[in-house]
């Protein structure tokens, strides 16, 4: 395994931000505190992000989004059918949160909810990585047997639950909430696979 000072000082500095970001925010982490997480000089921040913090939170949501996309991918190719995915990517999750004593939570929510309303940038990128997340999950969904009218609302359900999850679980320092979001998603996976209504259908 290379030492820190052997990957590039990009990569450091990408990574630093990544997880400063997940775990104070944007608006509490300073681009001094990434380049010392980062072992880097300060000035080597501006060398690669002459655009400053904003563009590197750009570059580290985009890169952050495409690692997770990669992980659902991952996990999805490996299970035996759609529900198990979700079912196993809401356990790694939980795991995630329990090994990193519930500071580590996703960095694209983290990142979205604080500056959706302020960064336009920063907002794009977020929205364009949840689009990519929603796509994927989609188009499982459809291959998976799911009437493709009901495969857009079925992955916003379910990515909408599991960041709920992440908050509560936070906020809550246990992981029944992920425990409990996770069985959600998989049974609104199941009803759309057997084509049953997700909600009560209304009396007279």
């Amino acid at each position: 395994m290379p030492s820190a000072t052997e990957i590039p000082t990009r990569d450091r500095i990408l990574y630093a931000s990544a997880e400063l970001f997940r775990r104070q925010g944007y608006a509490g982490t300073g681009l001094k505190q990434i380049a010392t997480e980062a072992r880097a000089p300060f000035g080597s921040v501006y060398h690669f992000f002459p655009g400053g913090k904003e563009q590197l939170a750009d570059d580290v949501l985009r890169t952050g989004g495409r690692f997770f996309l990669a992980l659902y991918e991952a996990i999805a190719g490996a299970a035996p059918d759609l529900p198990t995915a979700v079912a196993d990517f809401f356990a790694g999750a939980a795991q995630t949160l329990e090994a990193t004593d519930f500071a580590d939570a996703c960095p694209i929510a983290t990142v979205a909810g604080e500056i959706a309303s302020t960064h336009e940038v920063l907002r794009q990128a977020t929205a364009d990585v949840f689009e990519s997340w929603l796509g994927a999950v989609e188009r499982d969904a459809v291959a998976a047997g799911v009437p493709r009218e009901r495969a857009r609302p079925l992955a916003v359900s379910v990515l909408a639950v599991l960041e709920g999850a992440f908050l509560l679980s936070r906020s809550l320092r246990t992981t029944e909430p992920m425990a409990a979001c996770g069985e959600a998603a998989v049974a609104l996976v199941r009803a759309a696979l057997t084509h049953e209504p997700t909600t009560p259908e209304a009396t007279p």
